[in-house]
């Protein structure tokens, strides 16, 4: 390659042979002309796509979908929080259960359809009905040792009126109810 430069300079100088000191102010990658100079360990130092670092660090590998990626506490709360409180509230009843989250089983279960609750009650959907079904779940929770539980509203659902007060007369009765807001 040297002797390749020496020659268009010879042919370029008119056939004089000029002493000079070939010092090339360019790296040279794979036979094409770099602009960038070389780095000290002779590997030019592209930068990666965010250009936070040289390409010649190990990159961290990227997710090919980020918003499949489970994070360690998705991948736990079910067992550090093994209990989720469902609440069903329609115009002509509420229901609410107590779930295992691992084994999908429900573990306590009580609505105002049920034939115990059902002559008790005058209506079986306002607040005292709510507060009926929470004081019966905590109790049919307990007898099954199931003395806390998560509860993330649904999207459409707001955390206030009849479901606060089906989640209220569960904490009031004994059952450490954790309420997640997004």
């Amino acid at each position: 390659m040297l002797k390749q430069v020496y020659r268009n300079l010879c042919t370029h100088g008119g056939g004089k042979i000029r002493l000079c000191l070939y010092a090339p102010a360019t790296g040279f990658h794979s036979g094409q002309p770099c602009f960038a100079p070389r780095s000290f360990f002779g590997v030019e130092d592209f930068l990666d796509d965010d250009n936070s670092r040289p390409y010649t660090y190990k990159k961290e590998k990227k997710s090919k979908n980020p918003d499949k990626h489970l994070s360690f506490k998705q991948r736990t709360v079910a067992y550090m929080e093994p209990f989720t409180l469902d609440v069903f509230i329609s115009k002509r009843f509420v229901s609410a259960s107590i779930t295992h989250r691992v084994t999908s089983k429900q573990v306590a279960v009580a609505g105002t359809n049920s034939k115990d609750i059902k002559a008790v009650l005058k209506s079986r959907s306002d607040i005292p009905a709510c507060l009926a079904v929470g004081r019966i779940l905590a109790e049919r929770a307990r007898e099954a040792d199931a003395y806390t539980a998560a509860y993330t509203p649904r999207e459409r659902d707001k955390f206030e009126g009849k479901i606060r007060a089906v989640v209220q007369s569960l904490i009031d009765n004994g059952i450490d109810i954790k309420v997640y807001l997004d």
